[in-house]
């Protein structure tokens, strides 16, 4: 196999693109989705984000993989926090920026980081395994020859963590999730029976305190979306991030070109009171999956939270037969919708041989906790009979 750097989507073409990735219906891998960061200026100068795409082909050049990576200049948008790492790099005269990111930019759900046709056919299931730490010591080396600190692989899928952790140099390191799994459930009645009584009647007086308060949801396809219905979401995702007094890192003509060339793969949750529009939850799903993604509200309502961005999630997976839902990251309060806590793998090569062993202790006690926290979490869990 052969491996080639591009810094842009134009330079590895859609045909090329395509073929390495197969058929895979993972909507992070799709070449639309890392076209719209490209076209939209999320990405590139300003940013912080320098794509750097590895494509791995075979010896008759027939594409085979690709990896998404990133120079990165800040540790925003990734949702495995570093700041501390960096500081410390900081206070001993040492440059931490730039890093290299092997990811999905702004994006913390869990799956695949090279995306391959090789996932298609059992019998090379295996060698995409082992793909996985040849690129990693390419990545190593191309990391040396430039000088930086670092590459970090985020929200890798466990078995592939397990695979380079097996390797010292690569840091293993873990953090804690809620998702969302389909247990043949035939619907939300269903589902509901499946947890205890108190536990039960507390989420049905939820979703009847939306609607007590006059509130109809609805939801769309991205397809199905008019420019009016995006705009107004676009004015929700950023009013989140307004309350932090911070600013989304997504643009409106990011939105815009997802949903002329991925609609199919995007829901969106709309509530309204007397037919105005107060909130919007933003969702990607495959033919597994559902990834719920960016939420907010003009108004602050009881309980809307709980119903846009994850009841309404449960029964679209129910209605589409879709076995998981990874609605992002942290939020103890979903551990009361049945939301299941999970661990959630990231690997680290750190080129300083000193800071690696610093950090390497960080991240064996912070798994510790994190372990101890998975069990306790997992305890409060409302149903009946553990899953």
């Amino acid at each position: 196999m052969k491996a080639q750097w591009f810094s842009s989507l134009d330079q590895i073409g859609e045909a090329q693109w395509q073929a390495a990735i197969g058929k895979t219906s993972y909507p992070f891998a799709q070449l639309a989705f890392h076209k719209a960061l490209e076209q939209s200026q999320c990405l590139g100068d300003g940013t912080g984000w320098y794509p750097e795409y590895l494509l791995v082909t075979d010896d008759d050049d027939t594409p085979i993989a690709i990896a998404p990576t990133y120079l990165k200049t800040h540790s925003q948008g990734e949702f495995v926090f570093d700041w501390s790492w960096a500081d410390a790099y900081q206070q001993h005269g040492l440059q931490y920026y730039p890093k290299r990111i092997w990811a999905v930019p702004y994006s913390p759900v869990t799956g695949p980081r090279i995306f391959s046709r090789l996932e298609e056919h059992q019998e090379e299931a295996e060698l995409l395994l082992h793909l996985y730490p040849s690129l990693a010591d390419l990545i190593t080396k191309a990391n040396q020859e430039r000088g930086f600190s670092s590459w970090h692989l985020l929200f890798s899928e466990g078995d592939k963590a397990e695979i380079l952790a097996k390797d010292e140099s690569f840091l293993h390191r873990i953090s804690c999730q809620f998702h969302w799994f389909n247990r043949d459930y035939k619907d939300m009645a269903d589902y509901f029976s499946h947890f205890s009584s108190r536990k039960r009647k507390s989420a049905r007086k939820e979703r009847e305190k939306v609607l007590a308060q006059g509130i109809s949801l609805d939801r769309k396809l991205g397809s199905e979306l008019t420019e009016e219905e995006i705009a107004f979401f676009y004015q929700c995702y950023q009013s989140t991030y307004a309350k932090r007094g911070q600013q989304g890192y997504l643009s409106l003509a990011f939105f815009q070109q997802l949903v002329d060339s991925m609609g199919e793969q995007i829901l969106l949750v709309q509530a309204r009171r007397s037919g105005e529009p107060i909130a919007a939850s933003w969702c990607f799903f495959d033919d597994k999956s559902l990834y719920g993604r960016y939420w907010g509200c003009v108004e602050e309502i009881d309980c809307l939270h709980f119903e846009a961005c994850y009841y309404q999630g449960i029964e679209f997976c129910l209605e589409r037969g879709l076995q998981h839902f990874d609605p992002g990251t942290q939020g103890e309060h979903k551990i009361a919708r049945g939301f299941e806590p999970v661990f959630s793998h990231s690997i680290h090569y750190i080129e300083h041989e000193g800071f690696r062993h610093a950090i390497a202790r960080f991240c064996e006690e912070e798994a510790q906790a994190v372990r101890e926290y998975h069990k306790d979490t997992h305890a409060l869990l409302p149903f009946k009979e553990a899953p």
